[in-house]
């Protein structure tokens, strides 16, 4: 399969027809291998308008949902990036060649070795993988410019956004009901949290931002 024929349809359209014309994110869609970061068997799709599993409450977004939320964030070539529940790597390889630094944050021991596994193999060296909760992000080594939460959430916790800089964007899909999410970018402006919803989007949700539910007699 000529998997670089294929990236260029991709973005011809799938991510230039969703408004997504920045030079720099459509070189990134362009020259990362979408095929490194999907199951075997998922290979021959990896550019389909597909969301593509790869792991317990993980997944590949569509590739417009990916574009259009990182178009949303407005990376910048300086910016030092937290990536929450990162899974296979993809959003990390796309943020790599966008960004400065990128943290990729998952909760157990194989999942980041997967991680460090593949970014090495792939010579993308600005990626670090880290283990910890994905509700407590990485607060020792913030403020980060970039914060992205790879999949939907029930509620956003605060200790995340407090991990923001000034200045700084956090994107996450907010569970709307059990069949619609929004898109949600979360920018900080001194003391400050502002929000707005950006497009409609359902990826696999992360029941670790699940609000516990209050006991009733």
């Amino acid at each position: 399969m000529d998997y670089e024929a294929a990236r260029r349809i991709m973005v011809d359209s799938q991510i230039r027809p969703n408004e997504v014309t920045d030079p720099e994110i459509v070189h990134a869609f362009l020259t990362v291998p979408r095929e490194a970061f999907v199951p075997s068997s998922k290979k021959p799709v990896a550019y389909a308008e597909y969301e593509i599993r790869t792991g317990d409450q993980r997944a590949l977004w569509l590739p417009r949902d990916t574009a259009k939320m990182l178009n949303a964030l407005d990376p910048k070539p300086s910016d030092i990036c937290l990536v929450i529940g990162a899974g296979a790597g993809y959003e990390c390889a796309l943020l790599a060649r966008l960004t400065d630094t990128v943290l990729a944050l998952e909760d157990n021991t194989e999942a980041v070795d997967r991680l460090t596994d593949r970014m090495g193999e792939l010579e993308i060296d600005r990626v670090a993988a880290v283990e910890g909760a994905l509700t407590d992000g990485l607060p020792g080594q913030g403020p980060f410019d970039i914060i992205l939460i790879c999949g939907m959430i029930q509620s956003l916790p605060g200790a995340l956004s407090d991990q923001l800089a000034d200045g700084g964007r956090l994107g996450a899909v907010i569970e709307m009901d059990s069949a619609l999410g929004k898109a949600r970018i979360y920018s900080r402006a001194g003391d400050v949290i502002s929000h707005r919803d950006v497009f409609d989007c359902t990826p696999p949700k992360f029941s670790a931002f699940d609000t516990p539910r209050a006991f009733v007699f």
